[in-house]
């Protein structure tokens, strides 16, 4: 159990406590339900720890390592048959928070059972976060915790600034760092048989030459 757990748990005052978490919880899902009802598709917005959070326009170089990743997962996938990505309209719903990665991946076996009028999606097996100046802390910090605690097996944290891919597995309930990949090759745990070399991510003419050779 949780140091912080038991001492509340000892604490005299726990039934007050319980009290006070749950009116918590409740509010918290009465704002929830509130932001499915009003939020628009043509927001990126999150509900993140009982509060709306709307993220503003990407640099350019965020938007093309989007872009360069979605060409090679996409025709990787299409070619393979054994999964899709989506991007970050896909609002992914966890225990607590929603969330729009940037990238994600769904095995085949979960995404044969979308409908074309899916809204909410569960969580990923693969999820990449490219990071900017106003996402860095929530893709580092509750981002990281909680697609580890709701089961993502594995995480990217793209930096197109330095050009280095962060690499994260799953080991229990939290991400274990497998590698910070600055040169040579990335190659994916959940997209098996995919190994991308690092400077299609980043450049157009290498990432033309990657798929051409796909």
């Amino acid at each position: 159990m949780k140091a912080i757990l038991k001492e509340i748990i000892d604490s005299p005052e726990l039934p007050d406590y319980v009290r006070e978490l749950n009116q918590y919880l409740a509010d918290e899902n009465a704002k929830r339900l509130s932001f499915y009802e009003n939020m628009r598709d043509d927001e990126k917005v999150e509900f993140i720890n009982g509060e709306i959070v709307c993220s503003s326009p990407a640099k350019d170089k965020h938007i093309l390592t989007k872009l360069l990743l979605i060409y090679i997962f996409g025709q990787f996938l299409r070619k393979n048959k054994i999964g899709v990505i989506r991007d970050e309209k896909a609002l992914i719903k966890l225990r607590r928070n929603d969330f729009e990665p940037d990238i994600c991946f769904f095995r085949k076996e979960i995404a044969d059972t979308f409908t074309r009028d899916k809204m909410f999606y569960p969580a990923p097996d693969f999820v990449v976060e490219i990071l900017s100046t106003s996402t860095a802390r929530r893709d580092r910090g509750i981002k990281f915790v909680d697609y580890a605690l709701n089961g993502v097996k594995e995480y990217w944290i793209v930096d197109p600034d330095k050009k280095i891919v962060e690499q994260y597995f799953l080991e229990g309930e939290v991400f274990a760092l497998a590698e910070k990949i600055r040169h040579a090759t990335v190659k994916c745990g959940e997209i098996k048989g995919l190994e991308i070399p690092l400077e299609a991510i980043f450049e157009e003419v290498a990432n033309d030459d990657f798929l051409s050779k796909m």
